[in-house]
């Protein structure tokens, strides 16, 4: 076995989970069975190399310089890498180079740009169950956003599904109920998860990762000191960050930093109970974040309303969207800023043009804090700094109320003059170059920058003051990599040259000579380069940590233009749509006028949207809706949830009125799916997200209903759905908004036993087989579905329409013969829900009892019976 292939072996022992890239000159190689992984999945070529005697190992390569492009595929697939460094110069080292692994890159630790979609957050989660209670932290190590929560254990995979992160942290313990849950069907969501051991997330433990990491001596700052769970979930990720980057340690301008430090800010601690709680199937279903059959984000709500200039707005205003407020005064102050900038177009003109030019200042910081930046990138941050002192005079003209934004944006004027000083303004290569650090900023480089050019400048005029010194006009300087720079002569020449010349070396036809000044900057010249990468890379680290020592001040003011650029962003999509501002109280009413669905308005043309009112309260809790497909039932239930969210995000909304009484929840249960993976039908999901609804919603919920009871026979999805809203309405636990469409217009009915139910439909003109959909939700309830009218839209083939057109009249009239003899049967009789089945019926009334003996009464009652028993 070679030395090299020990060296590897030692390494991977210690990284077994990891595909180790192995830095080998130009490429990172992967050996043995990672090196079969990595060619499958990369579909590069599988080659081989001898490392001892009869060894000869399975080998892939990629190129060193375009890494990044192949770690992005790996850790997509969901791998984790091991990136093994050369850690000692090859050119320098007496054997063997020095390796060692630097970095592990795994789904919720990448701070590649290439890697990372720069609008949405990369969080990397710890989870932590201890009986009843659950502990959720997330950080996101290229903004350095840390968070923390402790909260009842059902709720932790709501809270969980809202952060959607890239990675989830786990002790083995509890992944292993979680994979149990997850096959009985507890839990309905599939993430990353990361397997680590149960000591790792003891209180004790992780209270200790967190004290040393941000070096104080209790957590009572933070807010956290008694919620273990919290504390045990924050501290595992704490350790899996420093156990990932092992050298990743920043110069400070003082010195080498102790410890293992990650790029997190401080630790904030939330309640769940501070926002609106949206599970992934609401998200989905209203279209939160990706809309139409192919998920596009232009088709979403965040895409009609995001104006947002900057990255850093950007994934603000999708975390805002994800997590509305049930804090008034909070959405009161959001409110407040909406509108400040919506009432004073050029102020608001000004912002977007000078958001314009702010980069994503906590990622470049946090890549500054990691030690990976480029000298453009701190340009770019010096940009964006420079922009603090016109963004405060901006919000400034906005008026009092906004103070505590204004407050945010605090300049860091010793940041952006060391970038000044210390960065070329166009910086080129890499940095050791000579080309990253200004001139003047340092002595040393300017010297050696100095020194190099003038010894270049003389080597260059040496051949010319030689010839004219000896008078040999054949006389040349040369250099070759043996013996450096050297001056050739011809050997019949070589006798007469100046007593300075030194013999170096002879050659058939000529000799070659040095002299004391050759040598001396000939040794400037070739140790030039190494001395000045030396010394601007020392500069440039220098550099690095005096700005990483303002990442708090930086982090603040980032956090601050991503508000103004929210408010701004929100405020020009009101102007843009027509937005009003919401009243938000803790009332029980929800009252819209003339409200419209933000997406759908956005792709229809000026105009054609048909707005519509809504009016839920206490005495009017449960609004059915009828009508039929095509006629905007589905459009106009969801729209209500979207100014509802809207409106407790801090936006305005697509209304001419709106009154909301603060809702804890949204729920809804619309479309049509199954789960194969888990065997349920697409009933049975259906019925499990409304029983979801049924068991967890509270009297301050929205609950939105679409066609419920479809998926199985006409009879029990009315059956279903009459149940479903009684309970809704009856049950004292609940009395929740509620917005149920239906097809089923014989649960019109209810409004006239149950006081909280109200009927609407969707007005239809009807004229033959023509049927125009008006949009308008008027009172009252339908009575048809035209359901064939829709088919034959749709283009369904003529033979088909008319044969669906016969069928439906024989329906209607044999269900009108139903219904005329049940009447004439009792006539006093309140007309059921559910009609007598047309044939039994028919059996009953042909029946001669006046003639019939008893025992043929017996057998015929018999027959009657196993009828009645086979339509059960």
């Amino acid at each position: 076995m070679t030395p090299i292939r020990r060296q590897y072996l030692k390494i991977k022992e210690a990284y077994r989970d990891s595909i180790v890239l192995f830095r080998m000159g130009d490429f990172y190689e992967t050996f043995d069975d990672d090196a079969r992984l990595v060619a499958s999945e990369l579909d590069i070529t599988l080659t081989g190399r001898s490392l001892g005697k009869n060894l000869r190992v399975p080998m892939a390569g990629v190129p060193a310089h375009s890494v990044d492009s192949y770690l992005a595929r790996l850790v997509r697939k969901g791998h984790q890498v091991a990136i093994c460094e050369q850690l000692s110069d090859p050119a320098l080292s007496k054997g063997l180079v020095d390796r060692d692994v630097v970095r592990v890159v795994t789904p919720g630790t990448v701070f590649e740009d290439s890697l990372l979609d720069q609008s949405v957050n990369n969080y990397l989660a710890a989870i932590a169950v201890n009986g009843a209670w659950a502990g959720l932290a997330y950080a996101d190590i290229t903004t350095g956003e840390f968070s923390a929560v402790q909260l009842p254990v059902d709720q932790l995979p709501l809270e969980l599904s809202r952060v959607a992160p890239a990675e989830v942290l786990v002790s083995r313990s509890t992944l292993s109920k979680w994979e149990s849950d997850q096959a009985h069907g507890a839990q309905d969501a599939d993430y990353r998860f990361t397997p680590l051991d149960d000591s790792l997330f003891e209180e004790e433990t992780a209270a200790a990762n967190l004290l040393a990491h941000f070096r104080i001596h209790t957590l009572e700052s933070f807010g956290c000191e008694q919620l273990p769970q919290a504390v045990s979930a924050a501290g595992a990720i704490v350790d899996y960050l420093n156990r990932t980057r092992p050298s990743g340690n920043l110069c400070s301008s003082t010195g080498p930093v102790e410890g293992k430090r990650v790029q997190l800010g401080n630790l904030t601690v939330y309640s769940a109970q501070q926002y609106m709680a949206l599970d992934s199937r609401t998200r989905r279903n209203l279209e939160l974040f990706e809309g139409g059959r192919n998920k596009d984000r232009e088709l979403s709500l965040l895409g009609a309303i995001d104006r947002t200039r900057t990255v850093l707005g950007s994934r603000l205003l999708r975390r805002w969207l994800g997590q509305p407020l049930l804090d008034l005064s909070a959405l009161e102050r959001r409110l407040d800023a909406v509108e400040g900038f919506c009432s004073n177009g050029l102020t608001r003109g000004s912002v977007t043009a000078l958001l314009a030019s702010v980069p994503d200042l906590e990622r470049i910081m946090g890549r500054t804090i990691a030690g990976t930046v480029a000298p453009r990138e701190l340009l770019a941050l010096k940009s964006g700094l420079e922009c603090l002192p016109d963004l405060r005079k901006y919000v400034d003209e906005l008026g009092p109320s906004l103070d505590w934004l204004r407050a945010g944006l605090v300049p860091s004027p010793e940041v952006v003059s060391l970038i000044e000083a210390a960065i070329e303004s166009e910086p080129s290569g890499a940095v050791g170059e000579g080309n990253a650090i200004r001139s003047g900023f340092s002595t040393e480089i300017d010297e050696l920058k100095n020194a190099s050019a003038n010894a270049r400048q003389f080597i260059a005029g040496l051949e010319q003051r030689e010839r004219e010194r000896t008078g040999m006009r054949s006389l040349k300087v040369g250099y070759n990599q043996v013996f450096g720079y050297y001056i050739e002569v011809s050997k019949s020449q070589a006798t007469n040259l100046p007593d300075d010349y030194i013999r170096r070396q002879t050659l058939t036809h000529a000799e070659r000579f040095i002299v004391p000044e050759l040598k001396e900057y000939e040794s400037l010249v070739l140790t030039a380069r190494e001395r000045l990468a030396e010394a601007e890379e020392a500069a440039y680290r220098r550099v690095c940590a005096q700005v990483a020592e303002s990442a708090e001040i930086v982090g603040r003011a980032a956090a601050a233009i991503a508000q103004v650029d929210v408010f701004c962003g929100l405020a020009q999509a009101a102007v843009d749509n027509g937005y009003v501002r919401p009243v938000v109280d803790e009332g029980q009413v929800i009252r819209i006028r003339e409200g419209r669905h933000p997406v759908v308005e956005r792709v229809l043309s000026s105009g054609e949207y048909v707005p519509n009112d809504v009016e839920l309260s206490n005495d009017a809790r449960i609004l059915v809706l009828t009508g039929p497909n095509m006629a905007g039932k589905s459009t106009y239930i969801r729209q209500v949830a979207l100014i509802v969210l809207l409106a407790q995000m801090g936006s305005f909304v697509p209304a001419a009125e709106a009154h909301i009484g603060l809702v804890d929840r949204i729920f809804t249960r619309v479309g049509l799916q199954d789960d194969l993976a888990t065997g349920q039908s697409t009933f049975m999901v259906e019925m499990v997200e409304t029983a979801a609804i049924l068991n967890q919603a509270t009297p301050r919920s929205l609950v939105i209903l679409d066609e419920i009871g479809r998926g199985t026979s006409t009879y029990d999805g009315l059956s279903i759905a009459r149940a479903v809203i009684e309970h809704l309405h009856n049950d004292p636990r609940l009395g929740c908004k509620t917005l149920f469409a239906t097809h089923y217009h014989e649960l019109v009915e209810l409004a006239g036993t149950l006081p909280g139910v109200r009927n609407y439909s969707v007005a239809v003109t009807d004229e033959g087989n023509e049927v125009v959909f008006l949009h308008r939700i008027i009172p009252g309830g339908a009575d048809k579905s035209y359901g064939v009218h829709v088919a034959r839209l749709a283009g369904l083939p003529p033979g088909v329409v008319n044969r669906a057109w016969e069928v439906l009249g024989d329906l209607e009239s044999s269900q009108e013969s139903s219904r005329k003899r049940s009447v004439r049967a009792s006539p006093s009789q309140q007309l059921a829900l559910f009609p007598a089945t047309s044939s039994l019926a028919d059996d009953v009334l042909a029946l001669d009892v006046t003639n019939m003996t008893p025992l043929e009464a017996l057998n015929k009652l018999y027959e009657l019976q196993e009828q009645a028993n086979s339509l059960l």
